[in-house]
């Protein structure tokens, strides 16, 4: 699923690159430079007053001195940096919500929350993590702008290349970084029974749930998913309904009713909403958030890109009708590609295969079934892992505590004889230690560290073994289609073709008028 997935990314990567080129060759845009982009006017009257020659057209231009320039690159990065913190910080809220929640709902009084605490606490959790997306997301634009502004890009392209950057990595990290904790942090640092690790010496830190993390990290992205989407359609189409109709109700109040008929078109593509500033930027974001989601933890969540289908079949027609009836007709402008959006792309397919080998490898149980099949199940040593080589992985699978070895503030409170008829010894949990009656107790046994080993080559085999086939796969598919290229190199014959018959025409006119020059030069010879 996961190499699929990453194939197929790259697959669709390299296919929007030969489309371009199609779009760019039809547009006549194949050329087309970033030289001929012009200087924002900001930058203009920010460095009017120190000009260079330009080496390319030979004119003054202003120019920006690169101790400045690289003093406001520094400053936008600590702006960057401390957003980012701002982010992690938001997540650690959760991270305390969450660890607090849980030993609250497991000592309510309402049975359903008390025997469901872990699923009661990753729901309500999700639903304030998304809240709080939501609320950083308003403010990253702001501050993406304004670092953007204090950077004084020179060009049109730069700036946008600029801005879109910050965004990107704003809402890419408000957006997964809860993900990334669950997916690799959670339940890692707990400790275990007899000495866990504990918030400001009070709280237990959360565990995963006890069929492992991936419950979590699915719960999470399929929660999320589902509230952005609809928020973002209902942001997309209800957002501007709702402006056009009180800008109706507007002119009514100041025209009197007026028949929509007897309007002029161009009045009443006046009425509608304008397009924001930024232009398709919100759809491009939008669209690339949407791409990452679903590819960088497929493997836990293999609903997202189904998820993510039915989501862009209804959002096509929601953007039609938004375009043709909500929104003023969008100004064009010129541009050759995506810009920096096919970099991030491209980016976000490596990181999709890092992150889901990490899935897959620490994550899941994917690794210790396979080391228990081969090395310490029934069918240890015999090279196979078949129908019955998995028996008794539960036990192996779990380790033996001893009771009278909880923390004082542990301790159970009964023995458990009301249900057993007699009392509770030792109790069993999820790792790899050994029994309290050994030499070392609760030390790692050699298959915690078989299992870690296993999962370290896992991670290097997997990642070597997708980017070899991305890579032979952008190589076998070429950038341009057979028959724009042969287009290409006609069109190329023919302006040379068309160039050198007319250099042997302006040749074949300077003979003649050169012959004609002589032969009046002869007859007026005396």
């Amino acid at each position: 699923m996961v190499g699929r997935v990453a194939v197929q990314s790259t697959v669709f990567l390299e296919f929007w690159k030969r489309r371009r080129a199609v779009l760019a060759y039809d547009w006549d845009l194949i050329d087309w430079e970033e030289e001929e982009d012009e200087i924002r006017p900001q930058f203009e009257a920010k460095y009017s007053k120190k000009e260079r020659m330009n080496p390319i057209s030979g004119k003054p231009e202003p120019y920006q001195a690169f101790t400045d320039k690289y003093s406001r690159l520094l400053v936008s990065s600590s702006g960057i940096f401390f957003m980012i913190l701002v982010v992690i910080a938001a997540v650690f809220g959760i991270v305390i919500y969450r660890v607090i929640t849980v030993s609250t709902f497991a000592a309510f009084g309402w049975a359903l929350i008390r025997n469901n605490s872990q699923v009661a606490t990753t729901g309500t959790a999700v639903c304030i993590n998304f809240c709080v997306i939501m609320l950083l997301n308003v403010l990253y634009e702001k501050v993406a702008l304004f670092l953007t502004n204090l950077e004084q890009p020179r060009t049109e392209s730069e700036w946008e290349n600029s801005f879109t950057f910050k965004m990107f990595l704003f809402q890419f990290v408000n957006l997964n970084s809860s993900t990334f904790y669950i997916a690799f942090f959670l339940g890692r640092f707990t400790g275990r029974p007899g000495a866990y690790l504990r918030l400001i010496n009070r709280w237990k830190l959360e565990e995963c749930h006890p069929s492992g993390c991936l419950i979590d990290l699915c719960m999470q992205m399929g929660i999320i998913m589902v509230l952005k989407q609809t928020w973002n359609n209902f942001m997309e189409f209800g957002y501007p309904l709702i402006q056009n109709w009180w800008t109706r109700q507007r002119l009514k109040r100041e025209h009197g009713h007026i028949p929509k008929a007897s309007l002029p078109q161009w009045e009443k593509d006046y009425n509608l909403q304008s397009m924001n500033a930024y232009g398709l930027f919100d759809e491009y974001l939008k669209m690339i958030l949407q791409f990452g989601f679903t590819t960088i933890f497929v493997a836990a969540f293999p609903l997202a890109p189904l998820l993510a289908l039915i989501n862009n079949i209804i959002e096509i027609r929601l953007d039609a009708y938004k375009f043709v009836t909500q929104w003023r007709r969008p100004l064009p402008s010129q541009a050759k590609d995506i810009g920096i959006w096919y970099g991030i792309l491209e980016g976000i397919g490596i990181l999709s295969v890092i992150t889901n080998a990490f899935v897959i490898a620490v994550t899941s149980d994917f690794i210790p079934r396979l080391v228990y099949a081969y090395k310490y199940g029934p069918c240890a040593g015999q090279g196979r892992a078949g129908e019955g080589c998995m028996m008794g992985y539960v036990n192996a699978s779990l380790s033996i505590f001893r009771v009278s070895d909880f923390e004082k503030r542990s301790q159970p409170r009964t023995n458990g004889s009301e249900l057993f008829e007699e009392a509770v010894k030792y109790c069993r949990y999820r790792d790899y230690r050994e029994p309290p009656d050994s030499t070392e107790p609760y030390t790692y046994t050699l298959q915690f560290w078989h299992v870690l080993a296993a999962r370290l080559a896992f991670i290097i085999v997997f990642e070597h073994m997708v980017f070899a086939i991305k890579t032979l796969i952008a190589y076998l598919i070429p950038d341009l289609p057979k028959d724009l290229r042969d287009r290409m190199r006609r069109e190329k014959y023919l302006i040379q073709e068309m160039m050198y018959e007319a250099e042997l025409e302006r040749l074949q006119k300077e003979k003649d008028e050169k012959k004609k020059k002589d032969r009046i030069h002869h007859k007026e010879w005396p």
